[in-house]
C-alpha cells in the first residue's frame, strides 16, 4: 500500500496529511481518518493503512498543524487549544484534496475518527454535504462546543449522511448516558444511524498495545466499520 504525506493549503497555511492508497488501479472510495488527542501517530497512521488495505484511500489530516512543531505540551493540552471553526476548515480542505486526486471517487467519501476524532466525525457529518457515511468511534464531548460555535450535538439536525457509532460500555466520556442521548436525538430527527456498545470495553478499546485494548470488541468493531463503509461507499 503506497503511503505518503501530502501538503494541503488551508487559509494560506500548509497542513500535512498522511495518505494511504490501495494497491492496484483506482479510482477508489475514500475515508477521512480523524486523529485522537495524540495526533496523527502510529495508531492513526496504522488505521489509515488498514482502510487502504480494505480498498479505500485513507487520509489523516494533522489538526495540530498550527502548533509550534517543537511544542512539548501533553496531548490533552494540545487538544484543548483546538477550535471547531478551524477544525471544520481543516477537514473541508482534506475532503477537497481527496476530490482532486485521480485515485479517488469524489462522490464516495466517508469519515471516521477516534476519541476527539469521533467528536469531529459527528461535527463534520453535519458540516460537509460531500460526506456519504460516518463512523464515530468513542467520540467524547459531542455535547460540548469548542469555541463560539454550537456543539456538534446542537447541529444534529444538519447531519446529512448515515452515522454508525462504536462505543465501550465502560467508557466515561462518552458514558452510556451520553450514547443514549445521541441515539435518542438522531432517532427524534429521523437520521439514519446504527449504534453498537461493547460490554467490558472502555475508551480506546481498539488501540492495540494499550491496556484499554479489547481484542474481541476491536475485531468486531472494525468489521462493522468496514461493512458500513462498504454499504454506503461501495454499493
Amino acid at each position: 500500500m503506497p503511503a505518503r504525506w501530502d501538503n494541503v493549503g488551508v487559509n494560506g497555511e500548509q497542513m500535512r496529511c498522511y495518505l494511504s492508497t490501495p494497491a492496484g488501479g483506482g479510482p477508489f472510495p475514500a475515508v477521512v481518518v480523524i486523529q485522537h488527542a495524540g495526533g496523527v501517530d502510529d495508531f492513526v497512521r496504522g488505521m489509515t493503512d488498514r482502510f487502504a488495505a480494505a480498498g479505500y484511500v485513507g487520509i489523516a489530516p494533522d489538526l495540530y498543524h498550527r502548533e509550534d512543531p517543537n511544542v512539548s505540551d501533553d496531548p490533552m493540552t494540545r487538544m484543548s487549544r483546538l477550535r471547531d471553526a478551524s477544525i471544520v476548515r481543516d477537514v473541508n480542505a482534506a475532503v477537497e484534496h481527496l476530490k482532486g486526486l485521480s485515485e479517488v471517487r469524489a462522490d464516495r467519501i466517508g469519515i471516521t475518527g477516534y476519541c476527539m476524532g469521533g467528536r469531529v466525525t459527528y461535527l463534520m457529518a453535519a458540516q460537509n454535504g460531500d460526506l456519504k457515511a460516518a463512523v464515530v468511534c468513542w467520540g467524547g464531548n459531542i455535547m460540548v462546543p469548542w469555541g463560539g460555535d454550537p456543539s456538534p450535538f446542537a447541529l444534529t439536525w444538519q447531519i446529512g449522511c448515515p452515522v454508525m457509532g462504536l462505543f465501550g460500555e465502560d467508557d466515561t466520556n462518552p458514558n452510556p448516558a451520553d450514547v443514549a442521548k445521541l441515539d435518542a436525538e438522531l432517532t427524534r430527527l429521523g437520521k439514519a444511524h446504527e449504534f453498537h456498545s461493547y460490554s467490558g470495553a472502555g475508551h480506546a478499546f481498539m488501540s492495540e498495545g494499550r491496556p484499554s485494548y479489547r481484542e474481541e470488541a476491536a475485531k468486531d468493531a472494525w468489521n462493522k466499520c468496514i461493512a458500513w463503509f462498504d454499504r454506503h461507499l461501495k454499493s
